[in-house]
This record gives structure tokens, C-alpha cells and sequence, in this order.
């Protein structure tokens, strides 16, 4: 299995919507640096060596010591700064907990050097750590079916004995997880500090994502779920090529629509603090609902999944990100295929060629 490092492909619509949103006046962290968001909640950010720049962590005041949420890249960049962190903002008191909203490594890379150094346990969701470990284990050569997968989107001969060549990449972004996990729930309460936390369970971008919700005064903790610039990568990787990861997204944010409150004080892993949840909520909707629109009119000829990129994506897509790229073109086709809009025929070269069975019209 293959996952992105973070979020660095835009789509053409569903990150470009962000009317209805306010930012109020912090400014971001240097890393090793904190700043107050709300009481008892310090921002912290980590860089990252992509085009993404930076992964938001989130301190929580937790007794003697601080729950982090999140833990940034395995990288020596990443480890100074946080020496810098908990001998500075966090004022020399321990990690009492550690809670990674999902298993991207971005988000867990340095989990396990935290609840290592201070004999933390680490909290996730079932599906989240189980996946995580999987792939952490997942050192041996590339898998053939792997090379098929790629191979019937339409990527060229070079292009997968370049995937060959970089696969288990995750491993070495991430620092080997606890053997064991305190596992977090939908619907569980966790009191951080004497203050409760509600979670929130989201799906589409990873497999049981965690958001944390305290009631009291609207603070949420949204990680990678609801982002306030661009749309979270909704894809489908070779473990699972028939999965339908769009129809799971669009679901939890039309249920996330109706849970929350529009007065939050979103605090996301890329971008700023924001309010304005609903607004952001109904444009990640619509711009998907556009984006497949355009798609439909694209499929009036047979297209591969690589030739549909200009009907999804705000930018060029270059080998740098064409694993997320064409696993995001395939939850759109995937989407459509369950929605009885398009078929997929496969040809003599083991290539899909994709067409549509109804068209749309207009925007």
C-alpha cells in the first residue's frame, strides 16, 4: 500500500472555495515556537520538505505535562525543533499522552519517539494504527499487483519501475509506533486538563480519522478532515483498487454538515485557525459535485485514469505527485462507476479505458 506524505495536489474546484471563512489574528509558529489559540491550546508547526510546507501540532495542557496531538515528519529537521519545543514553549513538562488523528506520516512520523522518551501511550483509532503498522512493515520489493494497478491507469513502463524503486518509502519517514495503542472511538469523551473532549470520527481520506471536539467553549481539532485552503487527497491505492473512498468523503462531510456548530474555532493540520466551518464544509462538497460533473463530459471518450487529470486537478500533474494524482482520478471513476455513470473496459494491454453512461450537463 501506498499513501502521500501530505495534501500537495490541489483539485481545480475543491480547494479554491474559502468565502464564509475568517482567520483570526495569529501568526503562525516558527517551529520549535508555540502560540496560544485557545485556553489551554498551544499551536506548534513542524516543516515538511514538500511542496506542502507544514504539518500544524496541537499541545493540549494536560495536568503536569501536555497531550500532543500529532507528531510531524521523522526528520532530523523535525526532532530539533521539538527539542527546541519541549525545553521552550512547552516549559520542560512531560508528553503525558499522544493522540494522532490518522496514520499519514506527516502525522505519526515522530509518534513513536515521542511516547518513547516519555513512556506515553499513544492513542488512535483501530483502523488508523493497524493500517499504520502495515505499512511500516511493508520492506520487501514492490508487489507485482502494485505494478498492475498502475499499469491499468495508464502509467508507462518508466513511470512503475520508478514506483519500484521508491516503494516503502513510508518506513522511512516514521519512526517505529508502540507495540501497543489505547484505542479511540466515535463518540468517546477524553477529559485533557479537566476539560472534555468529544471525538469525531471522519472517513475518506484516511481510514477512521479522529477530530476533537471540546463542546464547552467550540474548539475542533479537525487534523487533515476539513482543511481551510485545499480539499484533503481522497484516493484509492492498490491494497484496495475497487474501494470507494469519494462516496465515504462526501458522506462525512454532509454528516459532519449537521453535527457541528458554524461557530467553531476550526484548528486544522495545513493552514490557519479559521471559523466559517459550514461554509467550508458546503464548498469541499460542491467542488467535488463540479469536478465530477466536468469528469462525465471528459468520459464522452474513452479516457484512461491518467488522461482525466486536467478535469480534476488545478496544476500540472508531474511524477512528483502522480501516485496521488492518479489514486484520486480513480476514487472519482470509482464514484461514478458505483453511481452507474461510467464502465470501465479493460484492453488486451491490461489498460482501463474509462466512458461515461449518462452524460451531465452544465455546472
Amino acid at each position: 500500500m501506498e499513501t502521500h506524505l501530505a495534501q500537495a495536489l490541489p483539485s481545480s474546484d475543491a480547494g479554491t472555495g474559502r468565502r464564509g471563512l475568517t482567520y483570526p489574528p495569529f501568526e503562525a509558529p516558527a517551529w520549535g515556537e508555540a502560540v496560544e489559540v485557545a485556553p489551554g491550546v498551544l499551536w506548534l508547526r513542524a516543516p515538511l520538505p514538500m511542496t506542502l510546507d507544514h504539518v500544524n501540532i496541537w499541545a493540549l495542557a494536560d495536568g503536569d505535562g501536555w497531550m500532543v496531538i500529532d507528531a510531524g515528519l521523522k526528520t532530523s529537521v523535525t526532532l530539533e525543533g521539538w527539542e527546541r519545543a519541549l525545553a521552550g514553549p512547552l516549559g520542560g513538562r512531560p508528553v503525558t499522552r499522544v493522540l494522532c488523528t490518522h496514520m499519514h506520516p506527516d502525522h505519526i512520523g515522530l509518534a513513536g519517539w515521542l511516547c518513547e522518551r516519555f513512556e506515553a501511550p499513544l492513542l488512535m483509532s483501530r483502523l488508523e494504527y493497524v493500517t499504520g503498522r502495515m505499512l511500516l512493515a511493508d520492506a520487501g520489493p514492490a508487489p507485482e499487483a502494485g505494478a498492475a494497478f498502475y499499469r491499468r491507469a495508464g502509467w508507462t513502463e518508466a513511470q512503475i519501475q520508478a514506483w519500484r524503486e521508491g516503494y516503502g518509502r513510508f518506513g522511512k519517514a516514521v519512526a517505529p509506533l508502540p507495540d501497543g495503542y489505547r484505542r479511540v472511538r466515535e463518540g468517546d469523551r477524553l477529559t485533557i486538563g479537566g476539560e472534555v473532549w468529544r471525538i469525531v470520527v471522519g472517513d475518506g481520506h484516511s481510514p477512521e480519522h479522529l477530530c476533537l471536539w471540546r463542546e464547552a467553549d467550540g474548539v475542533f481539532i479537525s487534523g487533515d478532515q476539513i482543511l481551510p485552503r485545499i480539499s484533503s487527497n481522497v484516493s484509492v491505492w492498490p491494497t484496495e483498487p475497487e474501494a470507494d473512498p469519494l462516496d465515504d468523503w462526501m458522506r462525512s462531510l454532509a454528516r459532519l454538515r449537521a453535527l457541528l456548530p458554524d461557530d467553531l474555532l476550526v484548528l486544522p493540520s495545513h493552514g490557519e485557525p479559521f471559523t466559517g466551518v459550514h461554509a467550508r464544509l458546503e464548498a469541499l462538497t460542491r467542488g467535488h459535485q463540479v469536478a465530477l460533473k466536468r469528469l462525465l463530459r471528459t468520459l464522452s471518450a474513452p479516457c484512461r485514469a491518467v488522461d482525466v487529470f486536467p478535469a480534476l486537478f488545478a496544476r500540472p500533474v508531474d511524477d512528483g505527485v502522480l501516485g496521488m494524482a492518479t489514486g484520486e482520478a480513480l476514487a472519482h471513476l470509482n464514484y461514478l462507476k458505483n453511481k452507474g455513470l461510467a464502465q470501465g473496459r479493460t484492453d488486451d494491454d491490461g489498460v482501463v479505458w474509462w466512458t461515461a453512461t449518462q452524460q451531465e450537463t452544465g455546472e
